[in-house]
């Protein structure tokens, strides 16, 4: 034994090829946290030491070769100052250079992901082999910086400027045949034979075979492309780099661009130290810190959800009762996942509807050839409609997403509680009445919850299980278990008008209301909305729900929360909805909708929008910039979800933050509402507050803002 640690080993194989494997115990992947980058430290000097090595594999014993740095451990090197940033990813850098200069052939083994730190430390060997099932890839601008351990030095001089510039921008993992193709791998085999396969491509390289000192030679010196030619690979991927991503948004692969255009004509120790100046530079960005807040949320929503699920009851059938567009939606998120589901409604044309949505989705998926025509016929004899409630006596759990009116939904749930079994959970897809309320006709309210899907089904990751004061916990946990089965991400609150995601959305809505009473431009606001990174105006995205269905919606919020959601006005969205404007639906809303050359739905400014806001529109009216859109729309938000953590409607801030990220797309950037309160700072926040309190009570600061305020507090503890 050459080296042995609690996350590395080095072993002597046969013919003095060494093996060098990642194996962190007690963890189920590897990664480079600060004890792995103290140990491959310590194997390197250990291995520069031995003099009966001549060549090296570096494989891991996971199912996962790499992936990637410990992003827990970021939080903590991103609160320093940027020099000191700089200085832990020189001395990192360091001990990789170092690996790379041993003074024997090396070669990477890749039998799974090997993401961030893990494409990285494959680029330090001389070859890379591929197992058939494997990824590899640069992720890191997709939380906000770009690769560090020297992955933007040799991508360039490894697969040309160009390649490198997509592959860390965008930080899309790539499959073995397309490393292959990008030249990121020089072998894919079957997984079963990759380690036979490396160690006989070092075989190959100490017995001259291979130039293997070549290989390694081209990532120590500068990129060779002339300047005429490294000029054009910049502006080519510059321009499509940032027409998918906004730098002023998300800055990290402009930086990561900059960077390398300084340092692809510097030699490797030189051009080290610039990516760590420009690693340091993006990681003291604000969007670094949410992006990696992002992650760790997401991390912890998922442990809260594993956590629910203990008490949950098996599911090997479900039934969703209603057929529509939503219910249809629903079928094909069960289907898809392997789930059997009964589709009742009451009416053959919307079992034609939901079937043909479930078909139009399984279509997509089998023309990008993610699914083949015999995998969507396999997946549609999943779904079984019906007429009648004949097959519903086994049924695990029962999903209601029938109209949104209280009484059908109290007939509905009463009568299919008689034909289920005991046992049986009842789950009500209502997007604002109480679950608490719907409960009361039933024979077993602990049997009875919420599970608030969001359209479309397919595509929206957040599902709201929502408890109602008799609702049991394995109702809870089932349900739970169900939304994860399903590949969504459930979020559990408790039960008040709205829920979570609506109870905060409609004083966003109610904001955007007065303002157009005052004087605003609904075109304009939404441009502003957009600028500040939603992917919607307010005009647009209440256009897209309907605005029958948002008038509804403020009914319900009004009458719950009359002291800051009952307006004493009228207001843009109910008088357009009151002259037959909903929206998309029928064409027209704020906007007016006509369909493009691809079938979807195109929206112009309408002169007609414009006559009837007249109406609704102060006589006095009054100009905006665009900070004071920003400022109103934002605290009416963000207050409203402070009020839902006072109220114990969602448990943490991580919680909020990524319902409102997942269910009505805040800007992933910001990192949700109580992050963005956290980065306005909590005095200035307070403010703010104070400086609309005039405009009502959404806009008053809630108590835990004055408490939070008055300690110095934040809602994410700087480490």
């Amino acid at each position: 034994m050459i080296y042995q640690g609690n996350r590395i080993t080095v072993s002597l194989l046969d013919e003095g090829i060494a093996n060098m494997q990642f194996n962190a115990e007690g963890e189920s992947v590897n990664k480079f946290d600060a004890e792995t980058n103290k140990q491959f430290d310590e194997a390197v000097s250990a291995l520069e030491k031995a003099d009966n090595v001549k060549g090296l594999i570096v494989t891991s014993s996971k199912g996962v070769f790499i992936a990637g740095a410990d992003i827990t451990e970021f939080v903590s090197h991103f609160n320093k100052e940027a020099a000191e940033i700089e200085k832990w990813i020189v001395d990192i850098n360091g001990v990789f250079n170092r690996f790379e200069d041993l003074p024997f052939p090396k070669v990477a083994a890749i039998n799974g992901a090997a993401l961030g730190g893990g494409c990285e430390m494959t680029l330090v060997c001389e070859y890379r082999v591929m197992g058939d099932k494997a990824q590899i890839g640069l992720p890191e601008t997709q939380l906000g910086i770009f690769p560090g351990f020297g992955g933007s030095v040799r991508t360039p001089r490894v697969i040309g400027i160009d390649n490198a510039v997509e592959l860390i921008a965008t930080g899309k993992a790539q499959k073995p045949a397309e490393a292959l193709k990008l030249g990121l791998v020089d072998a894919v085999v079957a997984q079963d034979d990759l380690q036979e396969a490396a160690v006989d491509l070092v075989k190959k390289c100490i017995a001259g075979d291979l130039d293997w000192q070549a290989k390694r030679e081209e990532k120590l010196q500068p990129v060779k492309l002339n300047q005429l030619e490294q000029t054009m690979a910049f502006s080519t991927a510059k321009a499509a780099i940032f027409a998918k991503a906004n730098p002023k948004q998300y800055p990290a692969p402009a930086i990561a661009i900059e960077t390398i255009e300084k340092h692809v004509n510097l030699g490797r120790d030189e051009a080290i130290k610039v990516e760590a100046a420009g690693f340091a530079k993006a990681a003291k960005t604000p969007q670094a810190e949410s992006l990696v807040g992002l992650f760790l949320n997401d991390q912890t929503v998922k442990k809260l959800a594993k956590q629910h699920t203990k008490n949950a009851h098996d599911i090997n059938e479900a039934a969703v009762l209603g057929a529509g567009i939503m219910g249809g939606g629903i079928a094909y998120q069960a289907a898809s996942k392997g789930l059997p589901i009964i589709m009742k409604d009451i009416k053959s044309e919307q079992l034609d509807l939901g079937m043909g949505e479930a078909s139009k989705l399984l279509g997509k998926m089998v023309e990008r050839k993610k699914m083949t025509p015999a995998q969507m016929g396999e997946t549609l004899s999943r779904i079984r409609p019906t007429l009648n409630y004949g097959d519903f006596g086994e049924t695990d759990i029962v999903i209601e997403a029938v109209v949104e009116n209280p009484k059908v939904k109290h007939a509905v749930l009463k009568e299919v509680e008689g034909l289920v079994k005991d046992n049986a959970i009842l789950a009500s897809n209502t997007s604002t009445i109480s679950i608490t309320y719907l409960a009361t006709v039933l024979e077993r309210p602990e049997n009875f919850v919420g599970m608030h899907f969001f359209n479309p089904v397919h595509r929206m990751p957040l599902v709201e299980v929502i408890r109602g004061e008799k609702s049991s916990e394995e109702a809870i946990a089932t349900t739970v278990a169900l939304a994860q089965r399903m590949g969504k991400v459930p979020v559990v609150v408790n039960d008040c008008p709205g829920f979570l995601v609506n109870r905060v959305l409609f004083p966003y809505f109610g904001a955007f209301d007065l303002l157009l009473k005052q004087g605003a431009d609904f075109v304009h606001v939404d441009k502003v909305m957009e600028k500040f990174g939603w992917p919607m105006g307010p005009a647009y995205l209440i256009d897209v729900v309907g605005l029958d269905t948002g008038v509804h919606g403020a009914e319900v919020m009004a009458e719950g929360f009359p002291d800051r959601m009952k307006p004493d006005y009228k207001g843009a969205i109910k008088h357009l909805f009151e002259n037959n404007r909903l929206g998309q639906k029928n064409g027209v809303g704020f906007y007016k909708y006509e369909k493009d050359s691809r079938g979807k739905p195109k929206k112009t400014a309408d002169d007609a929008t414009y006559a009837l806001l007249k109406d609704t529109t102060d006589t006095d009216t009054q100009q905006f910039d665009d900070q004071t859109i920003i400022d109103r729309m934002m605290l009416a938000f963000c207050n409203e979800t402070v009020r839902c953590l006072e109220d114990n409607i969602v448990a943490t801030p991580s919680e909020a933050d990524m319902a409102m990220i997942m269910g009505v797309g805040f800007p992933a950037f910001r990192g949700g509402p109580c992050r963005y309160i956290d980065q306005v700072g909590l005095d200035n926040y307070l403010a703010l507050c104070e400086k609309y309190a005039h405009l009502g009570k959404a806009y008053e600061a809630p108590q835990k803002i004055r408490d939070m305020a008055a300690a110095g507090e934040t809602f994410y503890p700087k480490a």
